[in-house]
């Protein structure tokens, strides 16, 4: 019965009037249920607006002060937005040890699907930062233009499968020939899956594939994911645009606003 009510009560926020909402909901996704929560603008009876999918990166979580900042923006811009943690984080279903790039690509892709189907939304674009960011660019190469407006990839993480290859995540080293069924990152569990899957990535190969505007945001003092790996991805992008941030690093620590404000312009400029 509580189900029941909760839906209901969703389906009153995506219906009423004119005023703007956060609406918490859950999506099935890969491995289970992701939590998720959507930021409408104020819209009237039958309007609608753009939708913006905002990714975060490995071991991170939705409710980060980048995405939730860039959330916020882009509502007082009139344009909606939808924030999930992936399988095995924050919220989410799924065992962290789990997860990999590619089922993370599928949780995106049936959350693109539930917004895209969403009546009041008017064309969706994809942002997102780091590990967000791989997964941002090979899903919309592998949807197209035709199905999303725009990327935005904020220190995209293209060093993963770099780093898998060299056995070595994180200072943690392994046999990258024979990786062990799991490495201790950070407190977490990665899986063997994991390490396996990262090796064989086709990153920009699929990342090419989407050849509307896309734009690359990256610190000059990231440590974790070198600002060289946003020039690969606006070599492949036809329609691509790199914006350095000097001295910010892989979080963009004290430089959140400047970050979100580029994204946010970006976004302004090509998802509507």
């Amino acid at each position: 019965m509580r189900k029941i009510f909760a839906a209901i009560v969703v389906a009153l926020l995506f219906t009423a009037g004119a005023y703007a909402e956060t609406i918490s909901l859950h999506i099935d996704g890969h491995h289970g249920k992701l939590a998720a929560l959507i930021q409408r603008p104020e819209l009237k009876d039958g309007g609608k607006c753009p939708m913006v999918m905002i990714l975060h990166g490995f071991t991170g979580n939705k409710n980060e002060h980048l995405l939730t900042t860039i959330a916020d923006a882009l509502e007082a811009e009139g344009i909606a937005s939808i924030r999930f943690d992936f399988n095995g984080h924050g919220e989410s279903e799924g065992a962290f040890s789990d997860m990999t790039v590619l089922n993370e690509i599928e949780d995106a892709r049936k959350v693109f699907d539930f917004v895209k189907a969403s009546e009041y939304v008017d064309g969706v674009s994809i942002a997102g930062h780091s590990q967000g960011g791989v997964v941002t660019s090979m899903l919309a190469g592998e949807l197209g233009r035709d199905n999303v407006k725009c990327v935005v990839l904020l220190a995209p993480a293209a060093v993963l499968r770099d780093d898998a290859l060299r056995g070595n995540l994180f200072g943690k080293t392994y046999d990258a020939g024979n990786p062990p069924d799991s490495v201790d990152i950070f407190g977490h569990k990665l899986g063997r899956e994991y390490i396996l899957t990262a090796q064989a990535l086709p990153i920009y190969e699929t990342a090419e594939k989407f050849t509307g505007p896309a734009c690359m945001i990256h610190g000059t003092a990231d440590r974790i994911v070198p600002y060289t790996y946003s020039l690969s991805y606006k070599r492949v992008y036809e329609n691509g645009e790199l914006h350095l941030i000097d001295g910010a690093d892989h979080g963009f620590t004290g430089h959140e606003k400047e970050a979100a404000e580029t994204a946010v312009n970006f976004l302004k400029s090509h998802a509507k």
